[in-house]
């Protein structure tokens, strides 16, 4: 399973596949969320797609973890935790604080699992299978990439989910109105919440200091770039001068 050769073959295999994602979705909007669409097929409760799209990741990593013989190094487990802090927020606290009555279609669901256990893969693989023993010494939680990264990784997750709850609370009960999402980093971007999720990937990149943490982070602007434009463009058709006199980026502050 984690054979070598395998193992990078898969990390070029989503590096270009990366690429091909990121030009397909220029011209295709996943339909979930602001931008749903019932064309794109049967569709379940959000809740419940989010809970089934990220669980999966949470699980497998768990998994790779306490199956590995070097399951109890220190800067692997800390590494493990921040990866499943994450994952455990977005499988089993965000979808419960969902609000209203919208749908997922089961075709995202089904690639957003693929994706995520390919993350899994290229993450746990690398630290519990692949990278050489001696790559993450204990002396590693205390060294200048992984306190920097951790820092950023903290970050941003901080945006996420201060965005998250700002979009969330947009709405008074009853209501089915859209509004335009305002303080916090909606100064300057329209998703918010995407910007925070991927300054937690870079600062994982950084403190993994890995190729697969790399390459998460690449995937993670190729899957949420063009659906912040999308998102963007949205907006504008529901409001128009209002909302483009604002100036924010899709994503990035003052840059995408």
């Amino acid at each position: 399973m984690f054979e070598t050769s395998i193992y990078y073959s898969v990390l070029a295999g989503m590096i270009v596949l990366a690429c091909i994602v990121f030009i397909a979705l220029q011209k295709i909007t996943p339909a979930y969320g602001l931008t749903y669409d019932r064309k794109w097929g049967p569709s379940i409760d959000n809740r419940l797609g989010w809970m089934l799209m990220e669980a999966p990741v949470f699980f497998a990593m768990l998994a790779l973890w306490l199956c590995s013989p070097r399951r109890g190094e220190p800067a692997l487990i800390v590494m493990t935790c921040l990866f499943l802090l994450h994952y455990f927020q977005r499988s089993f606290i965000f979808p419960l604080l969902i609000k209203g009555k919208s749908k997922m279609p089961l075709s995202i669901i089904i690639s957003g699992i693929t994706f995520n256990l390919l993350n899994a893969y290229m993450i746990g693989g690398w630290f519990f299978y692949i990278q050489p023993a001696p790559e993450y010494p204990v002396s590693w939680l205390w060294s200048p990439l992984f306190i920097l990264g951790t820092a950023v990784f903290f970050i941003g997750m901080g945006i996420n989910i201060h965005s998250d709850a700002i979009i969330r609370n947009l709405r008074k009960p009853g209501d089915t109105g859209h509004y335009i999402p305002r303080g916090g980093m909606f100064r300057y971007v329209t998703s918010a919440n995407y910007l925070g999720e991927l300054t937690e990937w870079i600062g994982f990149a950084i403190l993994t200091w890995s190729l697969p943490g790399v390459v998460f982070a690449v995937w993670t602007f190729a899957n949420l770039g063009p659906r912040a434009r999308a998102t963007h463009r949205k907006y504008i058709s529901m409001f128009g001068k209002e909302y483009e006199g604002l100036g924010r980026k899709y994503m990035i502050p003052f840059i995408y």
